[in-house]
């Protein structure tokens, strides 16, 4: 039976606000300090992408200061504030940054991308090697195939079919689908109505640990946090939460290959620390972290970690103060596409989000990609916010907990909050490059106030657009080589 998605067209921002940060037990008059002013910008869609924004970012900058108001005792919270422009060029950041003047490069991509099979379409990603050489693997040719021979190629194979061998063989492709393919498709009906969980996952003593006590600058100066992800959604989360003063140990593999166009911008706030899971010391170095940490974020496809022995409940047993587990993942935790791999793009196409999107830009494309990585962004902040609203409830409760978020599930809200008609929706400008951006929005301390040194140059980047009255927010790092710090809490 085809899946339904709950309609929610007539929300506000507030709405939105109200609805997600309800469905968490949050103290609910906390949101009444919240204001949402301003008009989007840059970012021109069909979709309500840029409420998303701004409601997300104002959720994660909410929670850190009831966590900040509960740490230090104050009677009420103090007022959040995030403009609906900055929100939209901050979904946007990793497009924007510069080092030593220079923007971003733009990866090349051999075989990734929308192409036409003999039944319909299927987008290909391919950022890793690892995910292009099995891509090339999948539709049985030998890099490097000139485009015609990819196109060639896949125009004899069937987008389903290619889908479904890709998942077993470890290529990442989607299928385009419409909303109404994809409600018939075996995974929509396990994708939950809600965008994140928060469960309890073992008992724990209440009260804040020493270590986050009363009187710091920022809202979670003090908190230890482990992240172990890459690309661009569960980054965020962690980013978030260094913005707010969290010691964030981002943990890379030294066999993994890094995507410096993504990394020098979600490292921002980050230390980085490299370590091989294969090789038991190292294995015994991060077991000897995570006894301390107070959050752990992964975004490892689901149950590759457990076979590290790197668990939720694992982790619940050997903490000290009981810990905050946090895990992004494509599809959710449910149904037969649980434990597959995937990224924004592959989810906007199959969900039926580019279908959607280009009808209603009416140019008869056969589909029109979000104007962001909408999904990931969305996901970062809603995962920051998760846990956030799990270490307030740790402190107010006791225990640990598991908190989870999936592109889909960011996927399945967004598109319940509707789609606009009319050539307005479409007619802004696309801000895409650094010279779109005014220089008020940068978060820099040079010579013209929007550079900072980093481990690669001066690097002007993308300031956090939530503001706390009374509080400090923003950045204390800046990225640097990966492997570069010492694996040891502050």
């Amino acid at each position: 039976m085809p899946t339904t998605v709950p309609d929610r067209t007539a929300f506000s921002q507030v709405d939105s606000l109200n609805y997600i940060w309800t469905a968490l037990d949050l103290p609910p008059t906390a949101t009444n300090k919240v204001q949402l002013p301003g008009r989007p910008c840059g970012t021109p869609t069909s979709f309500q992408v840029p409420a998303l924004a701004q409601v997300t970012i104002a959720l994660s900058a909410t929670a850190a200061a009831l966590i900040h108001t509960s740490r230090n005792d104050h009677a009420e919270l103090p007022t959040i504030t995030v403009f609906a422009n900055e929100a939209c060029i901050e979904f946007k950041s990793e497009r924007f940054y510069t080092i030593d003047g220079q923007p971003p490069s733009k990866e090349s991509s051999s075989i990734g991308g929308l192409h036409r099979t003999s039944d319909g379409w299927v987008r290909i990603h391919d950022s890793f090697p690892h995910h292009r050489e099995a891509a090339y693997r999948l539709i049985g040719l030998a890099p490097p195939a000139s485009p015609e021979e990819i196109k060639q190629k896949i125009a004899t194979l069937k987008a389903v079919e290619l889908e479904s061998q890709a998942f077993r063989t470890g290529a990442i492709v989607g299928a385009l689908r419409s909303y109404a393919q994809w409600d018939a498709s075996p995974q929509a009906a396990s994708v939950s109505d809600h965008p994140l969980s928060v469960r309890k996952i073992a008992d724990g003593p209440k009260g804040w640990p020493a270590h986050l006590g009363a009187g710091q600058k920022k809202c979670l100066a003090g908190l230890k946090v482990l992240e172990m992800t890459r690309v661009i959604a569960a980054p965020v989360a962690g980013r978030t939460l260094a913005a707010h003063g969290a010691d964030v140990m981002w943990v890379t593999s030294p066999k993994l290959p890094d995507l410096p166009v993504l990394d020098r911008d979600t490292a921002r706030g980050k230390r980085t620390v490299q370590l091989d899971l294969d090789q038991e010391a190292d294995m015994e170095k991060l077991r000897e972290l995570l006894g301390d940490v107070d959050v752990f974020i992964q975004s490892y496809r689901p149950g590759s970690l457990v076979m590290k022995g790197l668990s939720p409940e694992r982790l619940a047993r050997v903490s000290k103060n009981g810990v905050v587990y946090a895990s992004l993942s494509a599809w959710g935790t449910e149904g037969p596409w649980a434990g597959y791999r995937g990224f924004d793009s592959i989810v906007q196409t199959v969900s039926g989000l580019n279908v959607a999107e280009a009808e209603y830009h009416g140019q008869g494309e056969p589909s029109k990609v979000l104007p962001c990585q909408a999904l990931d962004h969305a996901s970062g902040y809603l995962l920051a916010f998760g846990i956030m609203a799990a270490l307030y409830k740790r402190a107010t409760e006791g225990g640990s907990y598991l908190v989870e978020v999936s592109l889909a599930g960011t996927m399945k809200y967004l598109r319940s909050l509707g789609q606009s008609r009319g050539p307005e929706c479409f007619g802004g400008r696309s801000w895409d490059k650094p010279s779109d951006v005014p220089i008020e929005l940068y978060d820099g301390t040079g010579a013209t106030g929007s550079t900072r040194p980093c481990g690669f140059g001066d690097m002007a980047a993308i300031k956090h657009s939530a503001r706390i009255d009374g509080v400090e927010v923003g950045y204390d790092r800046m990225p640097k080589k990966l492997g570069s710090d010492e694996a040891t809490w502050l």
